[in-house]
């Protein structure tokens, strides 16, 4: 018996927790699936073959799955959980490479992987997501894809420029602004290439530097006595008034209600 529990979900990605309660030493069939899966074991282990290949999985081995594989798994151990990440092909070759080929579709879990894997869940709960999952994609990618790796950790003459054009589409507020995805498409280049330049150009991540913009302008209608914060929310690209309050605390130190006191 499976059980899903979505964790996050955005046009090019969603990131589920798998609880799986079988427990079988035979094969059973998938049928195939048109997107690119990453799945990474939290607890317990199981067997997966493709191509007449077969893998024992657990925390320190996970899988990538490529669209149109014929998967079969097995579950010898009895049950177990893992986080499951599902892309577009389009995310994909955005990070991989147009023409991406692996050179294994199991992933050997480092230190490094197993990071962004654990922050990825951290940012899940707080609503920032796409930077993260991102970072992981990128360590995945460095590790099987045989064809090309990501150049994010390359310095580039233009670096300085595209960090630049990417603070100016954030300041200005455009909406390509609220997620890395979008923003990387309209300045034409890979996430994962923007994510890591604008982190080693500025000191702070694309994230967070976003939201420093944004606890900025929630200031300023705080301190001309805005009072409707779910509104407010919305109107500056939080989730919801929690996460508006949650990012104006982390960076502040402050509650909305508790700087319009301060300010007004």
């Amino acid at each position: 018996m499976l059980s899903f529990v979505g964790l996050a979900a955005r046009p090019e990605f969603t990131v589920a927790s798998v609880d799986c309660q079988d427990d079988h030493r035979g094969w059973s069939a998938e049928p195939p699936r048109a997107d690119v899966r990453l799945v990474l074991v939290r607890r317990g282990g199981f067997r997966r073959r493709v191509r007449g290949e077969s893998a024992d999985l657990d925390r320190t081995v996970g899988y990538v799955g490529l669209p149109g594989e014929e998967e079969q798994f097995a579950h010898p151990a009895g049950g177990d959980v893992c986080t499951s990440i599902s892309l577009t092909t389009d995310l994909w070759r955005a990070v991989a490479g147009d023409a991406p080929r692996l050179s294994s579709s199991s992933l050997y879990v480092d230190g490094r992987l197993d990071l962004a894997h654990r922050r990825l869940l951290a940012a899940t709960r707080s609503g920032d997501s796409a930077e993260h999952l991102v970072g992981l994609v990128g360590e995945v990618v460095r590790q099987v894809v045989a064809t090309t790796a990501p150049d994010g950790d390359r310095p580039g003459a233009g670096d300085r420029a595209l960090v630049a054009r990417a603070r100016e589409v954030i300041g200005a507020g455009h909406p390509a602004a609220e997620g890395l995805l979008p923003l990387a498409a309209l300045l034409g280049v890979s996430p994962y290439r923007l994510s890591r330049v604008f982190t080693r150009e500025l000191g702070v991540s694309l994230t967070r530097y976003r939201n420093r913009v944004r606890v900025a302008r929630a200031l300023d209608r705080l301190e001309a006595g805005e009072t409707g914060l779910a509104g407010l929310a919305a109107e500056l690209g939080f989730a919801d008034q929690a996460h508006l309050s949650r990012t104006v605390r982390e960076h502040l130190g402050h509650t909305p209600t508790a700087l319009r006191k301060l300010l007004t």
